[in-house]
């Protein structure tokens, strides 16, 4: 009985779930802040679907969409600077 290509298959499925980390790309999973933006834009009193509701939600959506440039443009700007600036004991 042969168990040398049944050996590979066998480590190439408890592998595969490590090495699907790799193909993430640095892009993180998206978070539902559906529900955190409507409670927000409701508390200040905005009928839902006016268009008040709607600017509130668009501009949620902006600020979240800076807030995440920021912490890119962070993250970038320390990679960087920790290359250009080895710390050499």
């Amino acid at each position: 009985m042969k168990l040398g290509p049944a050996k590979h298959v066998i480590a190439l499925l408890l592998a595969a779930p490590l090495l699907t980390g790799c193909l993430e790309r640095g892009q993180p999973t998206m978070v539902d802040s559906s529900a955190d933006d409507d409670a927000f834009c409701r508390a200040n009193n905005v009928a839902v679907g006016s268009n008040d509701y709607v600017n509130c939600r668009k501009n949620r959506d902006v600020q979240r969409g800076n807030a995440n440039a920021r912490t890119d443009r962070a993250q970038r700007n320390l990679a960087e600077q920790m290359l250009n600036n080895p710390v050499r004991p």
